[in-house]
């Protein structure tokens, strides 16, 4: 591993806070902007004081007004799925973020069909129910920005290298050779495990060169074949210290689809996949001392009314020195501070969090780069005490329920799928889609018959447990 130099930090309250976490847990969805999904709390009397939608927030193209609209549909089109490469996002956010609609318009696959223009759309508590309950009772980050404004592999890249391989869109085929945090985490002796849905982790798009010594570190995450899936370590309170979660980016031979939320996913699939993760953490013995943040990696090219602050960053290009569009963030801990987060934070706040709690030597952490180094931590929304109880049986019951027509809407699509081709159709892929099967295709196809057993092999039997203290 190639060494790295230190940087010092303030070890202030909010890093004493953050010590009183043992459990980090992430997870990254994909592709919607902070207005589109959370916006609507600043809607509605009573509500967290975040800064969201205004009655009136609007974009014009061609002398029409478009203004923000509610959404009741869950699910998009594939053709309805916005642009989010540098281009386009240089062009939304242009104006004071006066270009959403415009873009849409200029680059949506049937330019003759844009109405509504959803990229000025967004839902409320009806179609999110469990962000709706974990932003009333826990912390929202109301400045959370994607760390670039680009596209998907590049802005993970910064939550889990903290930079970009020189580009704003993704890589043909996006396999990259970026060392990623968790190097450090090794180097320090903290355990970390990546959990997926398939035989693929997003970590070995991202650190191709390290991939060997990550096999033993990659979960299922969720499993009858594993001992070792994220709801059986949580369970049995078995948590690593630091815990990424990849959703289903493409769903393999079932009919409902992805869990992402990358359009054009049905949000109430991401909705239940955040209903099970915040189950799952609520009932752990760790809950006291776990933080589980669910972010976005990018806004997926919808609306979001706060144009994005400039950067740090190493590289000299101008278009690397600003933030992309705000997205959803909420930090679920019985630890937070505060029911609204004002901060600045970037997904490289996920490496400086981790960091500052499970490498810090003294008052110095490990150097990844300039965005790390002037990120934030989640230091900054905890105490030191636990404020929030643990949900009780009634309360998560009662979340479930609230899922329960998307339930049954998804069990009568898999009866109605029943002897469909398992194979996804190339015809129906979104472009993350492909790029994520071209990565996964890659990586596996260049690893040893020996490497390829390993890695199957983790995924699909039962493993040893990362040590604990």
């Amino acid at each position: 591993m190639t060494p790295v130099g230190f940087v010092e930090i303030d070890v202030d309250d909010s890093v004493a806070a953050l010590d009183e976490i043992e459990h980090v847990v992430v997870l990254m969805l994909e592709n919607r902007s902070f207005d589109h999904m959370l916006g609507y709390l600043s809607l509605k009397a009573g509500g967290p004081d975040v800064d969201g939608l205004e009655e009136g927030m609007a974009n014009t193209h061609d002398g029409r007004n478009y203004p923000v609209l509610h959404l009741t549909e869950t699910a998009f089109t594939k053709a309805q799925d916005p642009c989010h490469a540098g281009a386009c996002v240089d062009q939304q956010v242009a104006d004071a973020n006066g270009g959403f609609a415009a873009n849409y318009i200029e680059t949506r696959a049937d330019p003759s069909d844009a109405e509504p223009v959803v990229v000025m759309g967004y839902y409320d508590g009806k179609q999110l129910p469990i962000y709706d309950f974990l932003a009333r009772h826990f912390c929202v980050c109301d400045r959370w920005f994607c760390s670039l404004r680009g596209a998907t592999f590049p802005n993970r890249l910064y939550a889990v290298a903290g930079r970009a391989a020189g580009s704003r869109d993704n890589a043909s085929p996006p396999v990259y050779h970026l060392p990623s945090f968790v190097r450090q985490l090794d180097a320090a002796g903290a355990t970390w495990r990546w959990y997926t849905h398939e035989v693929f982790a997003t970590i070995w798009a991202v650190d191709r060169g390290y991939l060997p010594k990550t096999f033993d570190n990659v979960r299922p995450f969720s499993s009858s074949f594993s001992s070792e899936d994220f709801f059986s370590a949580a369970k049995s309170g078995r948590l690593p210290d630091v815990a990424w979660i990849d959703p289903n980016f493409v769903d393999i031979g079932g009919a409902v689809g992805s869990n992402d939320d990358h359009p054009p996913a049905d949000v109430r699939a991401g909705q239940e996949l955040v209903l099970r993760v915040f189950n799952a953490l609520a009932r752990t013995p760790a809950w006291e001392r776990t933080l589980l943040l669910v972010t976005y990696d990018e806004h997926g090219g919808f609306f979001d009314h706060m144009p994005p602050p400039e950067a740090p960053d190493d590289d000299p290009r101008p278009e690397f020195h600003a933030y992309g569009p705000r997205v959803p963030t909420i930090v679920v801990s019985p630890r937070v501070s505060a029911g609204v987060s004002h901060e600045v934070f970037d997904h490289t706040s996920i490496i400086k969090t981790c960091l500052v709690r499970f490498c810090r030597q003294g008052s110095s952490i490990p150097d990844l780069g300039a965005r790390v180094r002037a990120a934030s931590h989640l230091g900054a929304v905890l105490d030191k005490e636990v404020r929030i109880a643990r949900p009780d049986e009634a309360t998560l019951q009662e979340l479930a329920s609230k899922l329960a027509d998307w339930k049954a809407d998804a069990l009568q699509a898999e009866v109605e799928a029943q002897g469909d081709a398992v194979a996804p159709d190339p015809e129906v892929l979104t472009d993350f889609q492909e790029d994520y099967i071209a990565a996964r295709d890659a990586v596996l196809g260049s690893l040893t018959r020996a490497e390829r057993a390993k890695a199957t092999a983790v995924l699909a039997a039962p493993a040893k447990s990362p040590p604990h203290p």
